[in-house]
């Protein structure tokens, strides 16, 4: 297992208790269950109270462990009969972008989420999630198949931000991010997104201007990163730390800041110490947003998005 560097005293405990069972392997003789169980015990102990006080600068390395469950893992475990949507029909494929059609719960919908993937080949084949324009307009492509069809939206950001490369830049970035959200608020069909990871700038909110926005406990949401932050107002990254905690990141302070819907809880340790759970309580939180999604015209639903953005920071 990766660990953190504020974990190091959970790797230490972690690591005896390991060097514990290969001695009993290599002597049968040896009693170490009263150990092993203490030890267990204390491990446990340490890392309920260490994700019980995050920073926020903790949260942001944590939504960005290279062993949390990314957006593949979560389709594959939620979804089936699931048939993906390639290219733009402009320019190309962006594979930083996962859209297409599926089944969740026995119930068609249609899908969407960043993908940053999980080794070094897979991150260079969906360019770590940082989509290019056309991937903002494979998402436009999959708003109107939804619309045209009432099919649900269910939407996952994952991503460090829209790529900024001059290429996307001459190919219409930010025109792209814009026709997305317009497409997106323009939905007469549910739309429920969930901030898995990270959630930065226009290429996370170009797919979640939903009905319903949720957020793991250890997301982060914002809409610049930390290090991006500070290089502006300090013209150094060194001063991350503090930025994380002045952009109010968290999914905590979000939710206070009536600016996301639901966070939904992650497994003690974090959603890549047990996977299987996290996707699992992200799957029964959907299904409980369609629930209360369901039986709304098109026009009402359009029109209830519309006043939830409208209202963001009116009572700030």
């Amino acid at each position: 297992m990766h660990y953190l560097d504020f974990e190091r005293p959970i790797a230490e405990l972690e690591g005896k208790i390991v060097e514990l069972r290969k001695l009993a392997e290599d002597d049968p003789t040896m009693d170490i269950d009263g150990d092993v169980a203490r030890l267990t015990s204390r491990a446990e102990q340490l890392v309920r109270d260490t994700y019980t006080h995050l920073t926020p600068w903790q949260k942001v390395l944590v939504a960005r462990h290279p062993e949390r469950p990314h957006f593949l893992d979560y389709a594959r475990s939620m979804f089936e009969e699931m048939t993906p949507l390639a290219g733009d029909r402009s320019f190309g494929e962006d594979q930083a972008v996962i859209a297409g059609l599926a089944r969740f719960r026995g119930r068609p919908i249609a899908f969407l989420g960043q993908e940053k993937g999980n080794d070094v080949k897979t991150r260079l084949q969906h360019n770590f999630g940082m989509a290019m324009p056309e991937g903002y307009r494979k998402a436009v492509r999959l708003f109107e198949l939804a619309n045209r069809f009432g099919l649900p939206v269910l939407s996952f950001c994952d991503t460090s931000g829209a790529y900024p490369g001059v290429s996307a830049e001459e190919r219409g970035q930010a025109e792209a991010i814009a026709r997305s959200i317009e497409a997106g608020l323009a939905l007469k069909a549910p739309f429920i997104a969930t901030v898995i990871g990270e959630g930065m700038s226009g290429g996370a909110i170009a797919i979640a201007a939903a009905n319903r926005v949720y957020m793991l406990e250890h997301a982060i949401y914002s809409v610049i990163s930390p290090e991006g932050a500070s290089s502006i107002l300090w013209r150094s990254a060194d001063k991350a730390q503090d930025a994380a905690t002045a952009l109010k990141i968290t999914a905590q302070d979000l939710l206070q800041l009536k600016l996301i819907d639901a966070v939904v809880s992650e497994p003690e340790g974090g959603a890549h110490r047990a996977p299987i759970e996290a996707i699992e309580s992200v799957a029964d939180q959907i299904a409980r947003g369609l629930s209360e999604l369901d039986g709304q015209s098109g026009e009402q639903l359009l029109r209830a998005r519309r006043e939830k953005f409208l209202a963001m920071g009116r009572n700030l």
